[in-house]
């Protein structure tokens, strides 16, 4: 693909279009950014990249910039712009980053899909790649944009890859050899126009893949089973609830990985450290990507024991006069609130709200009724979580972080759980999820000094 003096139109300016723009501009494309905020929001970034090369285009997208592109570049997440139906129309092709990437990307790629656990099994199956001595690389939303690796790309090194729908709708040719799809649920109704045009955009990863690929699909998920007989590729599975011919089960408490009359016994769930029954899925997933990588059990088990999870993933923060303060920030989907909740079989203090997607929050009343004792509600979808929750279970309102801390621990008796999983994304008060988990851990913190406790 030949990218010299190609006009190419970057929107969005975050971390993956500022990645995509770099590359562009030493391939010696003719780089215009397209971006919704002004300039002068923009912090300088607008004027960087002018003294670069590229144009700006800054405080809205304009549609003459997308007919005369000869590519288009969206940035994860951008929303799905009338432009970009303007330009396919006129026939210019809209390619995502990891698309792009994968183009130019010498060596292999692990592909990670799926509505939750897609940042926790990717840095697992990076760490157990890792310890084991392979040339692997963390890529795509969790961190460093798959396009960044390139120019130092080589062919025997390893892309492990969390990929979301945005970055799958708008791909071709792009090829994981090793595609993982973890679990669908209703997530980002917002951006896709139905659950079934998101569900197709996830099985993008695997319907791209050929004969000699591997595939590693959840048994206990119907939807995502439900592409075995359609994947190009060979297919293994995982569970919690069966014994499998080809994948990774549990038996008892024990993980077994199995491949036709081949056995292998991995570990004792009592050997996880990793909280969450929900976990323990993504632990077999990783594990059946570690054994089809021809990593032995025993460097898995001991990289499996060694892995406590990820910040703002079901994270202690600290434990306040019995009551233990958890950060589930990551919990951006009323699925991923449900397993946080699951998780403890003590009482819990429920933290919800935020923007929503879409989402259906009548889905979280039984089991609400069922372990939640408080819910303590902020940011712009606390009125619809309340109407969703009505009569099941007492709720307080907050107005900030600074007040969601104080409500939330005066409803906690010793012993419980103050789980902040709010179902929703942070987009209405943080730039991030990253950003609300850490304001949340920084006032329960606050509070603890104002209690006098260490």
């Amino acid at each position: 693909m030949d990218l010299r003096h190609k006009r190419v139109l970057v929107v969005g300016l975050g971390k993956t279009g500022e990645s995509v723009a770099d590359f562009l501009l030493h391939q010696g494309a003719r780089v215009k950014i397209s971006e919704k905020k002004t300039a002068a929001a923009l912090s300088g970034a607008a004027e960087a990249w002018t003294a670069r090369g590229a144009e700006i285009e800054a405080g809205g997208h304009r549609v003459a910039s997308f007919l005369e592109a000869d590519l288009i570049v969206p940035s994860p997440g951008v929303p799905l712009l009338p432009e970009y139906a303007a330009a396919q129309a006129r026939g210019v092709p809209i390619l995502s980053e990891i698309e792009l990437a994968f183009r130019f990307l010498k060596g292999r790629i692990i592909g990670i899909t799926g509505t939750n656990g897609k940042s926790t099994t990717a840095t697992l199956i990076h760490k157990i790649l890792k310890d084991a001595g392979r040339k692997a690389h963390l890529a795509g939303n969790i961190g460093t944009p798959l396009i960044s690796f390139v120019d130092r790309s080589r062919d025997d090194h390893v892309y492990v890859t969390e990929i979301s729908s945005f970055q799958l709708e708008f791909i071709d040719a792009f090829r994981a050899s090793v595609a993982v799809f973890l679990n669908v649920s209703q997530n980002h109704l917002d951006w896709h126009v139905s659950f079934e045009a998101y569900f197709l955009s996830k099985a993008k990863l695997i319907l791209g893949q050929r004969g000699g690929d591997k595939a590693v699909l959840n048994r206990d998920d119907a939807r995502v089973w439900g592409l075995k007989p359609l994947a190009p590729s060979d297919v293994y599975g995982f569970s919690r609830r069966r014994a499998l011919g080809r994948g990774c089960f549990l038996r008892g408490d024990r993980i077994v990985l199995r491949d036709g009359a081949k056995e292998r016994d991995l570990m004792p769930v009592g050997e996880i450290r990793l909280p969450g029954l929900h976990n323990r899925e993504n632990i077999m997933a990783a594990a059946m990507v570690g054994a089809l990588s021809g990593v032995e059990p025993r460097s898995m088990r001991a990289s499996i024991r060694e892995f406590t999870g990820l910040e703002h993933r079901l994270e202690p923060v600290l434990t306040l006069r019995g009551a233990t303060f958890v950060n589930d920030s990551k919990a951006t989907t009323v699925d991923a609130a449900i397993k946080a909740i699951e998780s403890f079989d003590r009482p819990i203090v429920l933290i919800l709200g935020g923007k929503d997607k879409g989402s259906d929050f009548t889905k979280l009343r039984r089991l609400v009724k069922a372990r939640v004792k408080k819910v303590v509600l902020v940011g712009a979808a606390k009125d619809k979580i309340r109407a969703a929750l009505h009569g099941v279970v007492p709720m307080d309102e907050a107005g900030t972080f600074a007040d969601v801390v104080p409500l939330a621990f005066a409803a906690a008796s010793r012993g419980d759980v103050v789980l902040l999983a709010p179902a929703c994304t942070s987009w209405d008060m943080f730039a991030n999820f990253e950003e609300r988990g850490r304001v949340f851990k920084r006032e329960v913190r606050k509070l603890a000094r104002t209690a006098g406790v260490r």
